[in-house]
């Protein structure tokens, strides 16, 4: 295979993402208005907002003369799919190092298959070993076992994903005072707050894993990538519910409530959570009457 020579742009995003206001009594009883960001629509084979995190990172990869993609994500990653797909669509090789061996031995779920049936080769590893796939070791292991091969961490997230992200910020700027986005490995809440005007909007990261370590990844991401911790934002660490591709009756209904109000059903693994967070949070009385909310609806 040969390095890439598609540009980019033959994939037609659909950007700016879609825009659309919701009318919902829980929230316009305490005077806030909700605007959906539908990052989600933005490519059918990208799902959610993969793509401002991988642009960069497939354009580095062809200039630099690579023709296959390495990354990591679990056994529900939208990040593995999306990467599979950029791969199938430009020309890429791409192997998925997924985290549990134990998947080896069960049939593949619909993330994994779809990665598979874009033509990604799935690596099972063990959880130790996962944990450890960012050591030089590690990296050097596997690059010795598929060939010269770009990395994408985790998620994507890397100081290039962050700055393709801030174009997502750009996108609101004017249209919301506050800005909530789910979080996984915090690359696209790194960009969005870079994005957003200086005074004047906010950005609330909902983080969908247990362990309060995000806030130090995303300020290292903005340090990395624009120089220092930039933007207005924090995280609001309680609406995990359980932990990563955990859920929960209260999640569920919420979800299934929000479907049926608004004809749209929010993934439980990162938007249900982001959304059940904004709404207990106008209910607490986090925002001043006439604020203008914007949720990120990644997919």
């Amino acid at each position: 295979m040969t390095a890439p020579g598609l540009p980019l742009d033959a994939l037609h995003p659909r950007l700016p993402s879609p825009l659309a206001a919701i009318e919902d009594d829980r929230l316009t009883r305490h005077g806030v208005r909700l605007l959906l960001k539908r990052d989600d629509l933005i490519h059918p084979d990208l799902p959610g907002n993969k793509w401002r995190k991988l642009r960069l990172n497939l354009q580095a990869a062809a200039d630099a003369g690579h023709d296959t993609l390495l990354t990591f994500g679990g056994a529900y990653s939208n990040h593995l799919r999306a990467t599979a797909a950029a791969g199938r669509l430009l020309g890429f090789a791409t192997v998925g190092v997924v985290r549990g061996d134990e998947l080896a031995r069960r049939p593949l779920n619909a993330s994994l298959a779809r990665a598979a049936a874009d033509g990604m080769r799935l690596v099972f590893v063990d959880r130790s070993t996962y944990r450890r796939k960012a050591e030089p070791d590690v990296v050097a292991g596997l690059r010795e076992r598929f060939g010269r091969c770009y990395v994408v961490p985790e998620g994507g997230s890397n100081p290039l994903a962050a700055q393709g992200c801030a174009e997502l910020g750009r996108e609101l700027r004017g249209a919301a005072d506050v800005v909530a986005v789910a979080c996984g490995t915090g690359g696209t809440l790194a960009g969005l707050a870079a994005g957003l005007l200086p005074d004047g909007q906010r950005a609330i990261g909902f983080p969908v894993l247990r362990g309060g370590f995000l806030d130090a990844a995303v300020q290292r991401l903005q340090e990395d990538a624009f120089g220092a911790r930039t933007g207005d934002w924090r995280l609001d660490e309680r609406f995990h519910h359980g932990g990563y591709a955990r859920t929960t009756p209260e999640l569920d209904a919420f979800a299934e409530d929000f479907a049926v109000r608004h004809g749209l059903l929010p993934d439980r693994v990162y938007v249900a959570k982001m959304l059940h967070g904004l709404f207990t949070l106008a209910q607490e009385g986090a925002f001043t009457p006439g604020t203008r909310l914007a949720a990120v609806v990644t997919g």
